[in-house]
């Protein structure tokens, strides 16, 4: 995000910064491009799902180092999307973009594609390692540097628009924060991370002593992600900058040019007139109103006190207040609870789907979540009392259609009388923990009695295995279940001691890292998966977990599980990948069984062998929808199909 050539313009100047040796400080973390910046410069996988595992690594390190140097990391996540709308054509031609460069890794080209589940991974690493983070409630720029100046420390990030407000102690990027490269004082032997530090006074004392207050408005006259206008335009070719070095390239020369030429005025008033006047008459009050408009989003007015939140647990969001969100919901975000996919769902009702490395040519991977997502969408509106003010509720997703960007309306009945008649959003914590089980496990279509056999840990995940063996299209085969399951028990090994067994897997990895083609079909059946995993998660959460969470951070690695994939169907042997250990070989057929016991035997495709459990028969269609009332017994609910149990929550799309 930000503004486009700028960081890269700010690095390349050396005098703006100075050497820093970080140790003994606080220091605010920029969550999302941690996240990004970490993954993409870690030589990760990016066009098989993602190795989370070895991302997980890199997380562990990275605060290891942190630790190392006693420097006390908090983290700072971006929310949902700006309610104002003024990014909205920034979002799309992003996403966009990002449509482009998936196709263009799953034909083994170029790009950069983060993985879905990137994010709820470093929230997961965060919870383990005990590293204080928050959410907030949308972009969480204005916070992260309220709370720097307050402590009096720096951020790392590396989004251009931290170049533009005045910190006290300064902003590191990532690119040259040296967190792999601990070295000590001489004197103390204290360890320290070598960093560089820019300063935006530094730079406008470089430009003529500029006034730091004129950088709001150097922002939005070079086209911010909040603005692009064409009366800019036609600003820019009339206006005479001065000059910049000749090796630099257009967009730098640019910079350099407007930076000079605002240093000569006093104020942002004065400079202000000076660029309306290179204007026609008719556009200036219009374009005035604008940029103001623009440079409010550096403003420091109404920020959140991100201090409280660290400091007493308190997270007061004056936009959700406004709103009349539940409380509830305000903490739940603020903890990372609840993701922004369901609070653009609930405040825009507008939702951008994520983008994957899957088969362009077949429709997008999240369409076999979609009967899931209409049922949160209706939970967060409170489908059945909006009813009685309009007669049709609805969420905007943008989702990949082919290699372009679509818009789909998704209706929303209100007919809840078949679910519960008081399930409403402000009262979902406080229903029994038996309904909101209920409510997961109807949503998923398997019982309790279907997970008895495995632990706490992988019920909801082999509940979401089922999910996806019942509805993903291609359908699944029994060689994508084993390498799936078999990636899943993998997480588990690092906390089992079993040498034969750890050499074996290490050879696997290895083996998948040098297997870069990839296999349209199953890379599309494996992003359904994804896709699966991330909605439960979230409709858990919502649910205030009536399921323990899976650590998704150890049970899934893309590469590995193709490159089971591709042994499977060559050798049914590399199934034996666990039977040094029985540890392992027993969760691994506990995981096998509680599936194939649970699904149909017409839910695969092909199948290359007999399961060693007999699967249950095909469950009855039952007539009544779901009974959410107290007192219910979860084991004897009729089931019915899948397909006609979500048909009164849609409407025409």
């Amino acid at each position: 995000m930000g503004i486009q050539g700028f960081m890269t313009f700010v690095c390349s100047h050396s005098n703006f910064f100075h050497e820093l040796k970080l140790k003994n400080t606080k220091l605010i973390i920029d969550g999302n491009n941690l996240y990004h910046k970490l993954y993409f410069d870690s030589g990760l996988d990016l066009v098989h799902g993602g190795d989370y595992d070895r991302f997980t690594d890199v997380l562990y390190k990275f605060f290891e180092s942190l630790s190392v140097c006693n420097i006390q990391a908090y983290v700072v996540f971006d929310g949902g999307c700006d309610i104002s709308d003024k990014k909205l054509e920034t979002q799309k031609q992003r996403v966009r973009e990002k449509i482009a460069m998936a196709h263009s890794l799953s034909v083994g080209r170029g790009g950069s594609v983060l993985p879905l589940l990137s994010r709820e991974v470093c929230i997961q690493v965060l919870r383990k390692l005990q590293v204080p983070f928050v959410q907030c409630f949308s972009e969480a720029d204005r916070e992260i540097v309220v709370l720097a100046n307050r402590w009096n420390c720096p951020i790392l990030s590396f989004d251009s628009d931290f170049c533009i407000f005045d910190l006290k102690a300064g902003y590191c990027p990532l690119t040259s924060f040296q967190w792999k490269n601990i070295a000590s004082m001489k004197e103390t032997q204290e360890c320290y991370l070598p960093a560089r530090c820019f300063s935006a006074q530094k730079l406008c004392h470089i430009y003529n002593n500029m006034n730091v207050d004129l950088l709001p408005l150097f922002a939005v006259l070079m086209g911010n992600d909040y603005i692009s206008l064409p009366a800019l335009e036609t600003f820019f070719s009339k206006v005479h900058l001065p000059g910049g070095n000749n090796h630099s390239g257009r967009r730098h020369k640019q910079i350099h040019g407007l930076l000079n030429w605002l240093s000569g005025f006093a104020d942002v008033e004065e400079a202000m007139k000076n660029v309306l006047n290179y204007l026609r008459l008719k556009d200036r009050d219009s374009v005035r109103q604008l940029l103001c408009s623009a440079m409010e989003e550096y403003s420091l007015y109404e920020t959140v006190n991100l201090e409280q939140y660290f400091v007493r647990g308190v997270y007061l969001s004056p936009t959700a207040v406004k709103l009349h969100l539940p409380e509830w919901v305000q903490f739940a975000l603020a903890r990372g609870e609840l993701s922004p996919l369901l609070s653009d769902a609930l405040v825009l009702r507008r939702v951008f789907l994520h983008v994957q490395v899957e088969d362009i040519k077949k429709p997008s991977a999240h369409s076999v979540t979609k009967p899931v997502r209409k049922l949160i969408y209706a939970i967060l509106l409170n489908a059945k009392h909006e009813a009685q003010k309009t007669k049709k509720l609805c969420v905007g997703e943008f989702d990949r259609l082919e290699t372009n960007l679509r818009r789909s309306t998704v209706g929303i009945s209100c007919a809840f009388e078949d679910l519960y008649e008081d399930l409403s959003l402000s009262t979902l914590p406080q229903l029994p923990l038996e309904t909101r089980l209920k409510l997961l496990l109807w949503s998923l279509d398997v019982k309790m009695s279907d997970l008895e056999f495995v632990q706490s840990s992988y019920k909801l995940i082999l509940a979401i295995v089922c999910y996806w063996i019942r509805h993903a299209d291609p359908k699944v085969k029994l060689h994508h279940v084993k390498a799936l399951i078999m990636g899943i028990v993998c997480g588990e090994a690092s906390d089992i001691h079993s040498k034969a067994v750890w050499d074996e897997i290490r050879k696997l990895r290895i083996e998948s890292g040098q297997h870069k083609r990839l296999n349209l079909e199953d890379a599309h059946i494996l992003c359904q998966w994804q896709c699966c995993v991330q909605i439960f998660m979230h409709f858990n959460q919502l649910l205030s977990s009536p399921l323990p969470e899976p650590d998704i951070s150890r049970m899934y690695s893309g590469s590995f599980v193709h490159h089971m994939i591709k042994k499977l169907k060559e050798s049914s042997s590399s199934e034996d990948l666990f039977q040094s250990c029985p540890p392992l070989e027993k969760l691994y057929r506990d995981c096998i069984h509680t599936v194939m016991s649970a699904i149909p035997l017409d839910c695969f495709q092909s199948r290359t062998e007999v399961p060693t459990t007999k699967p249950k028969k095909k469950r009855k269609v039952g007539k009544k929808g779901l009974n959410l009332k107290e007192g219910s017994m979860l084991e004897n609910q009729p089931q019915c199909d899948f397909s006609s149990r979500f048909a009164c929550l849609s409407m025409e799309d």
